[in-house]
């Protein structure tokens, strides 16, 4: 089975450092929608790994999370794509969980869910934490230049030989040409 997991702010939609709180307010960047489709088309499962603090924070209820997932559902079934499972994190960093990335409780559940080890899957995020709780879960980490990438690439806690892309589309295009 081919997977990658993929973050979900700042990667396939628009990040905001006032959180996405709205379905209104997700926005997809430009070829996220369609890099997913891309992946499935050639046979990769996509699953979601998200921190998601501002539930914890009582800026939007499980609810409006769930409008703002149908949203994405929906705008990817209409180009031809689907997320084959969404895992988020709830908590805020003073809840001390072990799901919240950096951590990597999100990635053991994916592993879990699919029944598989995550050595060499590819996981692609724009923050350090993304990069970071990929790699403790043995995943490959990639950064995207989009939502923190740019501050992401100067951080010196990027390990050296990170594979960098400017967006998803770019990264779906590099992993369905490595996959042939």
């Amino acid at each position: 089975m081919k997977l990658v997991i993929l973050d979900r702010d700042g990667v396939i939609n628009v990040d905001s450092d006032r959180y996405i709180k709205s379905p209104a307010e997700w926005q997809p960047i430009p070829g996220s929608l369609e890099a997913i489709a891309l992946l499935n088309q050639n046979g990769f499962r996509v699953a979601v790994a998200t921190n998601q603090s501002g539930l914890g924070r009582g800026l939007f209820d499980m609810a409006t999370f769930n409008a703002m997932n149908a949203k994405m559902m929906d705008m990817l079934f209409r180009v031809g794509g689907r997320i084959d499972a969404l895992f988020f994190c709830p908590h805020t960093d003073a809840d001390g969980c072990d799901c919240r990335k950096p951590k990597a409780g999100l990635f053991h559940a994916i592993a879990s869910r699919f029944h598989t080890e995550l050595n060499g899957v590819p996981a692609i995020g724009d923050a350090i934490r993304d990069i970071e709780a990929a790699a403790s879960a043995g995943a490959r980490p990639i950064l995207v230049m989009t939502g923190k990438g740019p501050r992401t690439r100067k951080d010196p806690a990027l390990a050296r030989g990170t594979p960098v892309f400017a967006d998803l589309a770019e990264a779906a295009r590099h992993l369905v040409a490595e996959d042939r």
